[in-house]
């Protein structure tokens, strides 16, 4: 799976938002400002070249469904990030946003009832 543009992960993003759909429905979703209509048609062809969606021909339009579920790629990046940043510590970047002022102790005590809650004894 191939890292994708930030043009394209935002395009992506509203696809798994909307489940699929046509590229006025894409460009309706994205925040201002918005891309072009063509700009974004070429993008989420590039999405479909490299293999994220589906283009199913209806008339004289294609209705686009995503291909590749969003945890997927969180899943795979995120690994990366931790991986390239953090020296593959999860702890450490845990301890970058506590540092940063990013991740209050309130926040910190859900993480650990989130990670207790995965991990009963």
């Amino acid at each position: 799976m191939e890292k994708l543009t930030q043009q394209e992960e935002e395009a992506m993003q509203v696809i798994w938002d909307t489940d699929g759909g046509f590229i006025k429905d894409f460009l309706e979703k994205l925040p201002e400002p918005k891309p072009p209509y063509t700009t974004l048609a070429s993008t989420v062809k590039n999405l479909e070249k490299k293999g994220f969606v589906q283009a199913e021909k209806l008339g004289n339009t294609y209705r686009y469904a995503p291909l590749i579920k969003a945890e997927e790629y969180k899943k795979k990046f995120m690994k990366g990030f931790v991986g390239h940043y953090f020296q593959n510590s999860y702890k450490e970047l845990v301890a970058f946003f506590v540092k940063e002022k990013q991740l209050s102790p309130q926040e910190l005590k859900e993480i650990i009832q989130m990670i207790e809650d995965q991990n009963p004894e």
